[in-house]
């Protein structure tokens, strides 16, 4: 694990990543810029409401302590990076709860600071629900890596809030300071958008900060006739975890399956859980299904007799296995005896390998020339 000292105009703090892959740091020069700025124009002494959105690893929850911010993530696996970084920099206190989309706030703001997603889509999202939440005298700081700015910023800023500056790029980074804009979420028409039912006899839709949610992905679509097999196969009151569920499309085909079977949907994204929990709603409404918002599988959630897993293969901007193996890890721990975890992942990444170090039977379903379905055991 890598720890590398951020320096901020108030200090240092040592820093670093839980999990995941240990050679990257905690923090980039995106986070260095925001603090710097915000402490160069938001007045601690006036005590303002300050509002941090989508902290990766706590470097700005922690660095603006001072100002003791609210935390709202979409990703839940802010709280174990803050906790954790919160124990290595004990002169440093941070507000122990981290919200998120399933419950956001809803007083308003002096400041909010923002990092600055990848997807446009999302981006104009976060700027429109800002100007709910932002005084009329507020400030937002939104800053990011320049590499990883989405495609159309520029027109998603402008459309959304009144920019008062742009900083000068430092480091391959940016920070653009804005005022409240007039644009909001009601009725933007963004915030929904889905497929089907052609594909699936179901119709799904998701929120902007969820993977695939305009078309059924490659993988996926080679994924789910497997997945209706494997269900047929199974006793009726089997467990069904759909992990890393995104929209839910996975978790929502074995309910076409079986439609009163205990299927619960978990992801590391908020706004993902929400999409999955109306999706099931819309198709099942008298479904026994459960949702929940959590990075992998919690420990108190029991076995399972099948896990399906379309695994992410990139955090953030970091593209690997690293999150793949580690939800392999604890879906080994959660098969009930004679359990069974089905999964696609890209060919290149080598999971045939990878499954076998957790799972002593694997074998091939399927493949494609970029994708194959894959299928675990214990015994």
């Amino acid at each position: 694990m890598t720890t590398a000292v951020l320096e901020y105009p108030e200090g240092r703090l040592s820093l670093s990543r839980p999990g995941g892959d240990p050679s990257l740091r905690a923090w980039d020069a995106a986070d260095e810029l925001l603090l710097e700025e915000v402490f160069r124009r938001v007045d601690a002494g006036t005590e303002p409401k300050v509002l941090v959105v989508d902290d990766q690893f706590g470097a700005l929850a922690l660095g603006l302590h001072r100002y003791q911010p609210d935390l709202l993530a979409d990703s839940a696996t802010l709280l174990e990076a803050l906790a954790h970084n919160a124990r290595m920099n004990p002169g440093v206190s941070a507000k122990a709860t981290v919200m998120s989309w399933l419950e956001p706030p809803e007083t308003s703001y002096d400041a909010v600071v923002l990092r600055i997603p990848r997807h446009a889509d999302y981006l104009a999202w976060l700027l429109r629900w800002v100007n709910g939440v932002l005084k009329d005298d507020g400030l937002l700081f939104a800053g990011g890596m320049i590499k990883h700015l989405p495609d159309r910023s520029v027109e998603v800023f402008a459309q959304a809030v009144e920019t008062e500056i742009v900083c000068p790029a430092r480091k391959k980074a940016r920070v653009v300071v804005c005022r409240r804009g007039a644009a909001g979420l009601d009725p933007w028409p963004g915030t929904w958008k889905g497929y089907g039912p052609d594909d699936l006899g179901f119709t799904v839709a998701a929120l902007p900060a969820v993977f695939a949610r305009e078309r059924l992905d490659i993988g996926t679509r080679l994924l789910l006739p497997h997945v209706k097999a494997t269900v047929s196969g199974l006793v009726s009151n089997a467990r069904v975890l759909d992990l890393a569920c995104g929209n839910g499309v996975v978790g929502l085909s074995a309910l076409a399956v079986r439609p009163k079977m205990a299927v619960t949907f978990t992801d590391v994204s908020s706004q993902a859980v929400l999409s999955a929990r109306r999706n099931v709603s819309a198709a099942f409404p008298d479904s026994p299904a459960s949702f929940e918002h959590a990075d992998g599988i919690a420990g108190s959630a029991g076995l399972f007799d099948l896990i399906l897993l379309n695994p992410p293969f990139h955090e953030g901007g970091v593209v690997g296995d690293h999150v793949a193996l580690r939800l392999f890890a604890q879906a080994a721990k959660h098969l009930s005896p004679g359990g069974r975890l089905l999964m696609v992942g890209n060919r290149h990444l080598g999971y045939h390998r990878s499954l076998r170090r957790f799972f002593p039977q694997v074998r091939q379903l399927d493949a494609s020339p970029k994708f194959v379905v894959l299928e675990a055991g214990l015994q």
